[in-house]
């Protein structure tokens, strides 16, 4: 940039002025935050422009202010800084009851700051709001910088009048969407933020005075003629962002930053209004952990460059202006000694991260495993089934869905399992992926709604709820086993017992992680035993459908339920009892509301529970009767559909 050197040489000399001044001007009293709106309702687009004026031949003394976020903020306090922005102090400690952050520079001029408080801010548009403050002096320094580099035969040149001191105030506000979790780093960047964005606004307002760049838009070119200048950043979520670029711009996809003019030609006011700045932090942490710096690196490189875009330049004109404000962006970078990446690099990474699938379909993959940090749950509880849901068809939780029940955990949704299994049986198949105990989803502490509803466990895992079959039912299913050679198990909260030995008995321990059936000798001695809460049959799906259901339909009579939940399996229940009744037993006692639940199931003994939730989820592997009351059809147990219904709709 033209001049750049030129502020450069003779910063020794601001800096000995600068040491003179022991006893620096208190900061301004405070002034008040204003209100922030949304910034789809800010007006303009691209960078604006403004006319010249003669205040740009005053002497350099900035003054910027960071007005605190008005619905979140920590208090905010003041720090000292010379105006070269290369060089700065240690900051001193702010006092109790600061509210301003004063960034103050000297010049050589001995007349005094003012002293008295700033005037009173004119009416602020939709979004608008950060303070800072600029001067301009490159023109000075250009008239110091001809004078050395005259030749000996040259005129000496007529000494300059005496200059005349103004100040111009840049306003600003950076802010965070409230559909963005209150992340601790993030927050403490909106802190940093508070200091950097006015550096870096210094530079570039600056460097418009003597730019040569053909393609900016030269709109604004000098601020001399304003008492104020003012922009906003927002930090939001790829949601926030996408939604904006689509009302904005027409344009149904995610992107890093937004830039939205709000200047007005023409308009003869003391203020100047750049326009409003949004960044997804989500994708900035994600191209961060990609290009090997910080996510404070990525967001000011990012703010850089949505100033950039305020003041006129455009990469995406043409390969001239993505050069010119690629050598503009590299400038405030390594002025601010800041970490920086070729935006010609950056763009091309932004564009990898939309991909087009088999069929056609283009997914930009925006919520995935490590991405849900910057995203608001929309649920406080998780309903989620078992076998052929939570389960593969190899009975085994998948990494992608553990690591999607973990995401959700640490955002603070509460997973509680809902299944016809026993409770040990669901601890043994999460321990695998270590989400049993009591830093998992599962333990003998925690809630959950085991055996068909039929065990119902509360707050610190106690029994709130249990329902016994008939004994005479159970009789009758033994001895119909023993009869029919047909293998049962009987379910006794955390036991399982049946008749006979037989490999498809041993299976539910194996493969479906059941407690391993022990053998009892007679049907007295294992009524005697135990209570029993249901009995499973093992059979073939033909055998199910043309001898069991048909018999069973016949026998219970109205004292017991039959149950579904696997094609090779049948189940007898109590009566009037379900997965759904168990589910709304657990919310009465947990005083959960529906509106807060998302449940996701597959077999007919869900449908109840889907229906009960606020957003029923049944995977595609699900029966029809289930996938006709959901609200959501879901990908298979083999495809990870748990982990795709908690990316695409618990946030």
């Amino acid at each position: 940039m033209d001049g750049r050197n030129e502020t450069q040489d003779i910063r020794s000399a601001e800096e000995n002025q600068t040491d003179q001044h022991e006893n620096p001007p208190p900061p301004p009293n405070p002034i008040p935050s204003h209100p922030l709106s949304s910034p789809a309702a800010a007006a303009g687009g691209g960078g604006g422009g403004g006319s010249s004026s003669s205040a740009s031949t005053t002497m350099a003394r900035i003054v910027s202010r960071a007005l605190p976020f008005a619905s979140r903020s920590p208090q905010l306090g003041a720090a000292l800084i010379r105006s070269a922005p290369m060089r700065c102090p240690p900051l001193p400690a702010a006092a109790p009851t600061a509210s301003l952050l004063t960034w103050r520079g000297f010049t050589p001029s001995s007349e005094p700051s003012r002293s008295g408080p700033p005037p009173p801010p004119l009416p602020m548009p939709p979004f608008a709001g950060f303070l800072a403050g600029i001067r301009s002096f490159r023109r000075g320094r250009r008239g110091q910088s001809a004078a050395r580099r005259a030749q000996p035969q040259d005129p000496i040149p007529s000494p300059p009048p005496a200059p005349k001191e103004s100040e111009i105030e840049l306003y600003a506000r950076i802010g965070i969407d409230d559909d963005t979790p209150e992340d601790p780093e993030v927050l403490n960047i909106v802190e940093i933020l508070k200091l950097n964005v006015p550096m870096a606004m210094k530079i570039a307002l600056d460097g418009l005075l003597d730019s040569n760049y053909k393609t900016r838009d030269t709109s604004i070119s000098d601020v001399g003629r304003y008492d104020k200048v003012e922009v906003s950043v927002l930090l939001c979520n790829d949601n926030f962002i996408q939604n904006l670029n689509k009302e904005w711009r027409g344009e149904d996809s995610c992107i890093e930053m937004l830039s939205m003019s709000q200047y007005i030609p023409d308009l003869d006011v003391p203020i100047l209004m750049l326009g409003d700045i949004v960044i997804s932090v989500e994708t900035a942490a994600r191209q961060a952990e990609e290009r090997g710096h910080t996510l404070l690196d990525e967001v000011r490189i990012l703010a850089v460059r949505g100033i950039l875009r305020l003041l006129g330049f455009d990469h995406q004109t043409s390969d001239e202006s993505a050069v010119e404000m690629e050598k503009e962006e590299q400038l405030i970078l390594k002025s601010l000694r800041w970490k920086g990446k070729n935006l010609a690099k950056s763009v091309l990474d932004s564009g990898k991260r939309h991909t087009e699938t088999s069929d056609g379909q283009v997914t930009s993959g925006l919520k995935r495993a490590g991405s849900l940090r910057f995203y608001r749950p929309k649920f406080k509880y998780i309903f989620c089934d078992m076998d052929g849901t939570l389960l593969n068809s190899k009975s085994q939780v998948t990494a992608r869905n553990a690591e999607a029940l973990r995401e959700a955990r640490s955002r603070g949704v509460n997973i509680v399992i809902a299944t016809g299994k026993a409770r040990p049986a669901v601890i043994d198949a999460l321990n695998m992926v270590d989400l049993s105990g009591r830093t998992g989803i599962v333990s003998e502490s925690s809630p959950g709604i085991f055996l068909q509803g039929l065990l119902v466990y509360g707050l610190q895992g106690r029994e709130i709820y249990k329902r016994n079959l008939d004994q005479e039912v159970c009789r009758e299913a033994l001895l119909y086993s023993l009869e029919q050679k047909v293998p049962l198990v009987a379910f006794s909260q955390d036991r399982c017992f049946s008749m006979y030995d037989d490999p498809l008995v041993d299976s539910l321990h194996y493969v479906y992680h059941e407690p391993k059936a022990e053998i009892v000798s007679s049907i007295d001695q294992l009524l005697g035993t135990a209570e029993i809460q249901k009995v499973l049959f093992l059979e073939t799906p033909e055998g199910i459908s043309s001898a069991l259901r048909p018999f069973w339909e016949k026998a219970i009579e109205g004292r017991a339920r039959m149950v579904q939940a696997q094609p090779d399996m049948l189940e007898l229940v109590p009566p009037a009892t379900s997965k759904g009744n168990g589910v709304k037993i657990l919310l009465d006692h947990l005083c959960i509301s529906p509106d807060e639940v998302m449940a996701i199931g597959d077999g007919e003994n869900d449908i109840e529970m889907l229906q009960i939730a606020s957003l029923g989820v049944a995977l595609a592997n699900g029966s029809e009767k289930t996938k006709a009351v959901a609200n959501i059809i879901g990908a298979t147990n083999d495809e990870d559909g748990v982990a795709q219904a908690i990316y695409d709709y618990a946030f």
